[in-house]
């Protein structure tokens, strides 16, 4: 009787089973916190930086970015020789 009470002691104390379950929700709850945090903290930032890439991609003004619309001097075609020809003009 004595050794089944002993036996069943050391399997309570002992045991980790639960552990690294534990610890993996700890984790995880701190992720979530600190995403939570940099959200709060960065998200009118986040915002208006994918706003206004989405403006210049679709081509209109921006007055937060000074994106400008495209107008047909800015379409000519160019091959490398009008590249180094345009460098070489803007130093």
């Amino acid at each position: 009787m004595k050794k089944l009470i002993l036996r069943w002691k050391r399997s309570l104390w002992g045991r980790e089973d639960g552990q690294g379950m534990t610890e993996y929700v700890i984790v995880v709850a701190l992720v979530a916190i600190a995403a939570i945090g940099v959200i709060t903290a960065f998200g009118d930032n986040v915002r208006n930086l994918f706003a206004t890439s989405t403006e210049a991609l679709a081509g209109k003004a921006s007055s937060t970015s000074g994106a400008r619309t495209v107008d047909d001097s800015l379409r000519q075609s160019r091959d490398l020789n009008d590249f180094a020809a345009e460098a070489r003009k803007r130093r």
